[in-house]
């Protein structure tokens, strides 16, 4: 196949990168079932189709034109007729990082998802479409099987199980934060959105305060492991999105 054009790069800034929420997008986003990946097994590479070769991550990792649909497939709000740019390469930085997780987590022992886990993840993912039927629609567009979307959940929740271990297992917010947070950001919002209404008082907002900061920092520490990742990664760009 002849490559259009060719890019390594190695910082986040040479992808596109930057911060996204990244817990709820690279768990709810399809992982590209790759061969060389821990987690791999068939994919939809095997179409008659001859696939499209973009990108490759540290020379084994490959990604194709099928992995972007399938993304694309997968958000309900995304057009998947002539897709856009935008989209397209918005999905390719999205699964560049879900390979490097995916490295990493390979270096420690799996994190194996539970078949409940794995059903429940499923039918929240397919309740995002307006009815199950364009659900399954979108996907038999891209060539995407039961089979196979079911793994890709099971990879989404195995991922989780790592993030939970690497990062919010170890998150401490300490009492300090959760007042300099009531005092400097809820009350006043509070305040605002909520004119006349009698303001909760710390004790009673601690709560939700320290679930905002939880996820906050657990946010800070996936984004500060990803640019690490992408900076020591070689991301080849073999067909530009």
């Amino acid at each position: 196949m002849k490559r259009e054009f060719k890019l390594i790069c190695r910082s986040s800034g040479a992808i596109g990168g930057g911060s996204i929420s990244l817990l709820l997008v690279l768990i709810f986003a399809p992982l590209p079932l790759c061969p060389s990946s821990p987690f791999s097994v068939p994919s939809a590479h095997a179409q008659e189709v001859v696939d499209k070769m973009v990108a490759t991550v540290n020379g084994h990792e490959l990604i194709t034109y099928t992995d972007l649909l399938w993304q694309l497939a997968l958000e309900p709000d995304t057009p998947l007729d002539n897709p856009r740019s935008e989209d397209l390469q918005r999905a390719l930085n999205l699964l560049i990082d879900q390979r490097l997780i995916v490295e990493e987590a390979g270096k420690l022992p799996a994190i194996t998802a539970k078949d409940k886990d794995v059903t429940d993840a499923a039918n929240a993912l397919i309740n995002r479409f307006p009815s199950q039927q364009g659900f399954q629609d979108r996907i038999q567009r891209v060539g995407l099987t039961p089979e196979q979307f079911r793994e890709i959940v099971r990879q989404r929740v195995e991922i989780e199980n790592y993030l939970t271990f690497r990062f919010r297992s170890f998150v401490v917010v300490s009492p300090k934060e959760i007042s300099d947070y009531y005092r400097d950001t809820y009350v006043p919002r509070w305040r605002k959105t909520s004119p006349g209404r009698i303001v909760e008082t710390l004790e009673q907002a601690t709560p939700k305060i320290e679930k905002i900061l939880t996820e906050s920092k657990i946010e800070s520490d996936t984004d500060a492991f990803l640019e690490d990742a992408r900076a020591r990664a070689e991301i080849v760009i073999l067909n530009p999105v």
